[in-house]
């Protein structure tokens, strides 16, 4: 019943307001033959969606990032994740991409403890990915941390001297970069 109302309604329309004469009783389907070409298409035109411009992080792009807990070789694992947080704000024409402050992830993949002789520990830091704005970059980039090491304790041959352990200390800053172009 209620298309039979617009049904009339736009062949009322059609017919224009010129024609004083009373409207004519027509089926949906056939109002829809007997329309004009350009009322058809008005009333059938949609706004196509204007496609979003696509931008990307490209790779390379550094990123400032700074431990936030100290990690030291006593107490580091092959295998853990720590994270980092961004220092500075990453911006690409004009847009803040990874603002300050956002997450990082580092896992360590190397760790030697101090030993004798003056050797110090170290431990390697690979930085996996940066999350922001429900977006997660890859990042690549490793930053190795070593300890003092004891040259005299090494030159006079003491097995009793050793090196210091490694340690990141909170707020140190040390870079990474993007791995590959990234979609924002």
């Amino acid at each position: 019943m209620l298309n039979s109302v617009f049904a009339f309604a736009a062949v009322a329309a059609a017919q224009g307001a010129a024609t004083q004469s009373a409207p004519t009783w027509v089926p949906l389907q056939q109002s829809q033959q007997q329309a004009p070409a350009s009322q058809t298409q008005a009333a059938t035109v949609v706004a196509a969606p204007v496609p979003a411009v696509r931008r990307y992080l490209p790779a390379g792009t550094q990123v400032s990032l700074a431990a936030i807990q100290e990690l030291s070789s006593k107490r580091v694992r092959v295998g853990e994740h720590y994270q980092f947080t961004v220092v500075n704000d990453v911006v690409d024409q004009g847009v803040v991409v990874i603002p300050r402050g956002s997450i990082a992830d580092g896992v360590i993949t190397m760790k030697t403890g101090r030993a004798i002789g003056g050797k110090s520990g170290k431990f390697d830091v690979t930085f996996a990915t940066v999350t922001a704005r429900g977006v997660t970059f890859p990042l690549m980039g490793v930053h190795r941390q070593q300890g003092r090491g004891n040259t005299v304790g090494a030159l006079l041959g003491s097995i009793l001297i050793s090196g210091t352990s490694a340690q990141m200390l909170p707020g140190q800053i040390v870079t990474a970069m993007i791995k590959e172009q990234t979609a924002y």
